[in-house]
């Protein structure tokens, strides 16, 4: 997945929008106001990070230790930072950014 497919696919969930309220190379995305994706555009590999349920989060750094991380200057119980190099599926990514979404959106009504 490159950064164009993972903006795109954020930004036609309802209600999100994006922005940089963290300078100008980290493109953030929020529903309703509240954060549930960021990524560095000046990374290479593409990464990013992602909220997550803490016990699937640990699944996933367990089964990819390589690619999902405990999250970046985020709550590492929480999130989830995914280096996107082509070891990752897009489906799975999707699903990722899916949960986050879900997760991030059933908080704040």
């Amino acid at each position: 997945m490159n950064i164009e497919s993972l903006r795109e696919y954020a930004l036609q969930k309802e209600e999100v929008t994006e922005g940089f309220p963290f300078g100008e190379t980290t493109l953030v995305f929020k529903v309703k106001g509240k954060v549930f994706l960021l990524t560095s555009l000046d990374a290479s590999p593409l990464r990013f990070n992602l909220k997550c349920d803490p016990d699937k989060a640990i699944e996933l750094r367990e089964e990819y230790p390589e690619n999902i991380l405990p999250g970046f200057h985020m709550n590492k119980k929480h999130w989830n930072t995914v280096i996107a190099d082509g070891s990752i599926k897009d489906r799975l990514i999707k699903e990722m950014v899916d949960e986050s979404y879900r997760l991030v959106n059933k908080k704040k009504k």
